[in-house]
């Protein structure tokens, strides 16, 4: 290591040639999820394609709360144990992790569609068949998510993305394009069973090469589990999480309620777009969120503070980067969906304006949820997220679209600006972009 340089530093440094490999992995995902959106728009019309944009928003929605947070709190406690040498620790929690998930998955799963026959009349006609389709999905999303954590935990950041946003969107354009083929409607049931086959392949892959890369490194401790001490950390990050991912969703899901669903499909096209963008905060935290929890258990402050400092400025301009390109390509990318998508092109320039304003706030949610302030962080986010609601519901009336696309812009911008303020109160950590 150069003499001067912090650990920190130059884990920062190095991190940077990984978070770039994700970066490309998830924009891979993208163009592939981008590919098969078109396809499926095109093959399905605006209404179908309005009816599988709400359930599988729904399905990602309830797949990630099933692991109760438990996919987030890898990234904290497998690399402290790894730090101190915890071994029961680390294999009692891959355990319990894992079986939890998949049961809290199939619980959620068998309690909707329960709701769902015992109340025909709940969703409106073309959404139950998709649904109950769906409801086979979560407890496979939800063990998926787990190993993501998992490998991310480990710093194994390929392995943690590349199965679920590679492969699984890659499997679902092939697969829908298989059953159509073949004879198959283009239906939303059938893009949702395309969905469970490709979810259900990913995972095989996934757990079977996590599994081996773990036993390589099995170590006799005996296991321990001390669940509540697990629960009492991951339950806030499950709020973080899941109030986080209707950050995502929540304009898409009150306007599945409000508008018709050929609306929502344009509007739904246009948040598919701005993944693009979302992709370049994902790869900094998969990065980075694991080695600020690794720093803080070592003592290493000097360490923690660089890795804040470098990350937020690479992760803003990165953003902004990302953004202006996204909305340059917009015309041509929404008329592949149709030429009355490209009607959607003022709600991405907004949307990606959101998302440029909250990555200027810096790292904060990760530093909140690695170093023990994950309750405080739920807190505010949870709050922000019920704006989000109310905000979405007064000015979708007023603006249509254009309304939803504003409180989604506003809102995340100043969920950025919240986290960062209470990150300097909590941790003393300045968390902006341009911070000194």
């Amino acid at each position: 290591m150069a003499a001067g340089m912090s650990l920190g530093e130059a884990e920062a440094g190095g991190g940077a040639g990984t978070a770039l490999a994700v970066f490309g992995v998830r924009i891979a995902a993208a163009a592939c999820a981008f590919v098969a959106q078109v396809l499926m728009a095109r093959l399905m019309g605006g209404e179908e394609y309005g009816i599988f944009a709400t359930v599988w928003v729904w399905t990602a929605l309830l797949g990630h709360a099933s692991t109760w947070g438990l996919s987030q709190a890898a990234c904290r406690f497998l690399p402290t144990y790894r730090a101190t040498g915890a071994g029961g620790l680390a294999r009692g929690f891959l355990a319990f992790g894992s079986l939890f998930s998949l049961a809290a998955g199939a619980v959620a799963a068998g309690l909707g569609a329960a709701l769902l026959w015992c109340v025909p009349g709940l969703v409106g006609p073309g959404y139950a068949a998709p649904l109950l389709v769906a409801a086979l999905v979560l407890p496979l999303f939800a063990l998926q998510d787990f190993c993501e954590g998992v490998a991310r935990g480990r710093n194994w950041t390929l392995l943690a993305v590349a199965p679920p946003y590679l492969l699984r969107q890659g499997l679902i354009m092939a697969l829908m394009l298989a059953a159509v083929a073949v004879g198959a409607p283009a239906e939303a049931a059938v893009a949702v069973a395309c969905t469970l086959a490709a979810t259900a392949l990913s995972l095989a892959l996934q757990a079977g090469l996590l599994l081996r890369r773990l036993r390589r490194e099995r170590r006799p401790d005996r296991a321990l589990y001390p669940f509540r001490e697990w629960l009492r950390a991951a339950l806030p990050m499950a709020l973080i999480d899941l109030a986080g991912s209707g950050f995502n969703f929540v304009d898409v899901l009150v306007l599945g309620f409000l508008l018709p669903p050929a609306e929502v499909g344009a509007y739904f096209a246009a948040t598919r777009l701005l993944q693009f963008v979302v992709f370049v905060q994902y790869a900094a935290s998969s990065v980075t969120a694991q080695r600020f929890a690794e720093a803080q258990a070592k003592g290493d402050r000097a360490g923690l503070e660089a890795l804040v400092r470098r990350w937020s400025r690479l992760t803003l301009l990165a953003t902004v980067g990302t953004g202006l390109a996204v909305v340059a390509a917009g015309p041509l990318l929404l008329g592949m969906f149709g030429p009355e998508f490209r009607a959607a092109l003022p709600l991405l320039a907004i949307l990606v304006a959101g998302h440029g304003l909250a990555a200027a706030f810096g790292p904060a949610e990760d530093l909140l949820a690695m170093l023990g302030a994950e309750r405080a962080c739920a807190a505010v986010t949870v709050a922000l997220l019920g704006a989000a609601v109310i905000l979405t519901l007064a000015l979708v009336p007023l603006l249509g679209l254009t309304g939803a696309a504003l409180a989604a812009c506003l809102v995340t911008a100043g969920r950025g600006a919240a986290l960062a303020l209470l990150a300097r109160r909590r941790l003393g950590l300045l968390t902006p972009a341009f911070a000194r």
